[in-house]
């Protein structure tokens, strides 16, 4: 996402609103780095926007209060998917035979 600072930081605190959208989620939708999207809506809209900050602010904290629920769902699901992949190839080569 090309443009000034400025208006990337207030697109970026409304989608963040809007969604209830991680940082992850912001840079992935806008392609850029998490760094980047964590400086705009903290540093610069803290200083444009004190008002839309506190909004953002809000999300965020709520999001870092998720996290290590979304972590725990996240690796829950992977062992699912091996545990899933473990027990396909085991059919696949006992058909094999």
């Amino acid at each position: 996402m090309k443009g000034l600072p400025e208006e990337r930081a207030v697109k970026l605190a409304q989608y963040i609103i809007e969604q209830d959208a991680t940082v992850r989620q912001a840079a992935k939708k806008f392609v850029i780095s998490k760094s980047t999207v964590h400086k705009d809506v903290t540093q610069r809209l803290q200083q444009m926007n004190p008002q839309l900050w506190e909004q953002v602010k809000k999300v965020l904290e709520h999001n870092k209060q998720e996290r290590h629920i979304r972590g725990g769902l996240a690796t829950k699901e992977k062992y699912e998917i091996l545990r899933q992949n473990k027990m396909q190839k085991s059919m696949d080569e006992s058909l094999k035979q």
